[in-house]
Protein backbone atom coordinates (compact mmCIF):
# COMPACT_ATOMS: atom_id res chain seq x y z
CA UNK A 1 0.00 0.00 0.00
CA UNK A 2 1.11 3.46 -1.05
CA UNK A 3 1.62 6.46 1.85
CA UNK A 4 -1.26 8.70 1.70
CA UNK A 5 0.30 12.62 0.89
CA UNK A 6 -3.39 14.45 -0.13
CA UNK A 7 -4.00 16.11 -3.14
CA UNK A 8 -2.90 19.49 -1.71
CA UNK A 9 0.58 18.07 -1.43
CA UNK A 10 0.27 16.59 -5.09
CA UNK A 11 -0.89 19.77 -6.55
CA UNK A 12 2.40 21.50 -5.89
CA UNK A 13 3.84 19.11 -8.09
CA UNK A 14 1.62 19.34 -11.03
CA UNK A 15 -0.03 22.15 -13.80
CA UNK A 16 -3.24 22.07 -14.51
CA UNK A 17 -4.57 19.37 -12.34
CA UNK A 18 -7.18 20.03 -9.68
CA UNK A 19 -8.30 18.92 -6.46
CA UNK A 20 -11.76 17.26 -6.49
CA UNK A 21 -14.32 18.08 -4.51
CA UNK A 22 -15.13 15.71 -1.98
CA UNK A 23 -12.97 13.43 -1.73
CA UNK A 24 -9.05 13.33 -1.74
CA UNK A 25 -8.68 12.88 -5.45
CA UNK A 26 -7.22 14.78 -8.19
CA UNK A 27 -8.79 15.96 -11.75
CA UNK A 28 -7.98 16.86 -15.24
CA UNK A 29 -9.94 16.84 -18.08
CA UNK A 30 -7.36 16.65 -21.64
CA UNK A 31 -8.68 17.65 -24.79
CA UNK A 32 -7.30 16.45 -28.21
CA UNK A 33 -7.61 16.99 -31.67
CA UNK A 34 -10.18 14.07 -32.49
CA UNK A 35 -11.21 11.06 -31.23
CA UNK A 36 -8.17 8.84 -32.81
CA UNK A 37 -5.54 11.68 -30.78
CA UNK A 38 -7.82 10.98 -27.55
CA UNK A 39 -7.84 7.24 -27.69
CA UNK A 40 -4.36 6.74 -28.45
CA UNK A 41 -3.71 8.76 -25.04
CA UNK A 42 -5.97 6.80 -23.24
CA UNK A 43 -4.18 3.38 -24.99
CA UNK A 44 -0.96 4.82 -23.94
CA UNK A 45 -1.93 5.85 -20.63
CA UNK A 46 -3.64 2.37 -20.22
CA UNK A 47 -0.60 0.55 -20.81
CA UNK A 48 1.60 2.11 -18.38
CA UNK A 49 -1.37 2.29 -16.11
CA UNK A 50 -1.39 -1.67 -16.08
CA UNK A 51 2.42 -1.49 -15.34
CA UNK A 52 2.28 0.38 -13.20
CA UNK A 53 -0.84 -1.66 -11.60
CA UNK A 54 -2.57 1.80 -10.88
CA UNK A 55 -5.30 2.57 -13.02
CA UNK A 56 -7.45 5.65 -13.55
CA UNK A 57 -11.06 6.17 -13.08
CA UNK A 58 -12.14 8.03 -16.60
CA UNK A 59 -14.55 8.83 -19.22
CA UNK A 60 -14.03 10.11 -22.85
CA UNK A 61 -16.35 11.66 -25.28
CA UNK A 62 -15.24 12.47 -28.85
CA UNK A 63 -11.90 14.35 -28.11
CA UNK A 64 -11.25 14.59 -24.19
CA UNK A 65 -10.98 12.26 -21.68
CA UNK A 66 -11.90 13.36 -18.17
CA UNK A 67 -9.49 11.52 -15.65
CA UNK A 68 -9.33 11.34 -11.71
CA UNK A 69 -6.52 10.13 -10.00
CA UNK A 70 -7.02 8.68 -6.25
CA UNK A 71 -5.46 5.47 -4.78
CA UNK A 72 -8.24 3.63 -4.06
CA UNK A 73 -6.53 0.70 -1.44
CA UNK A 74 -4.96 4.13 0.86
CA UNK A 75 -7.91 6.13 0.45
CA UNK A 76 -6.38 8.89 -1.18
CA UNK A 77 -3.72 10.56 -3.10
CA UNK A 78 -0.31 9.04 -3.30
CA UNK A 79 2.88 9.49 -4.84
CA UNK A 80 1.36 6.77 -7.60
CA UNK A 81 -1.24 9.48 -8.35
CA UNK A 82 1.50 12.23 -9.32
CA UNK A 83 3.65 9.66 -11.43
CA UNK A 84 1.02 8.93 -13.36
CA UNK A 85 -0.16 12.16 -13.82
CA UNK A 86 2.89 13.32 -14.99
CA UNK A 87 3.04 10.57 -17.38
CA UNK A 88 -0.07 11.85 -18.52
CA UNK A 89 0.97 15.25 -19.32
CA UNK A 90 3.86 14.13 -21.27
CA UNK A 91 1.90 11.64 -23.23
CA UNK A 92 -0.94 14.84 -23.99
CA UNK A 93 2.12 17.03 -24.82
Amino acid sequence: MADRIGAEKALAQLSGWLALSGRDALAKRFTFKDFNAAFGFMTRVALKADQMDHHPEWTNVYNRVDVVLTTHDSDGVTDKDVHLAKFMDEVAG
